[in-house]
């Protein structure tokens, strides 16, 4: 009991920052005519962390699941990003 009372708590949060942490973007046309519907997305910021696409996330208007790896991950391509990776008991 004590297990869903916390998963019911941390959803209800998770879901409180999901819906301050996004923002609509209007139906636009390509340059080749071919119309793109709106659609709702994570806000900027310096990660993919919070990103629909990011494994371990789902998108909550459309129920796909993330498949992009999080940032630095050995699985993502700009793993380190010119920056020192910390490894071990005291890593970051």
């Amino acid at each position: 009991m004590k297990k869903i009372i916390v998963l019911l708590a941390a959803s209800f949060i998770a879901s409180v920052f999901t819906a301050n942490a996004q923002s609509y973007v209007n139906g636009y046309y390509r340059q080749n005519g071919t119309y793109v519907q709106g659609y709702y997305r994570s806000n900027r910021n310096s990660t993919n962390h919070d990103n629909f696409s990011t494994r371990g996330n789902t998108n909550p208007y459309t129920g796909s699941v993330g498949s992009v790896a999080r940032d630095y991950t050995p699985q993502a391509n700009n793993y380190g990003s010119g920056q020192t990776i910390h490894s071990g008991p005291q890593g970051g």
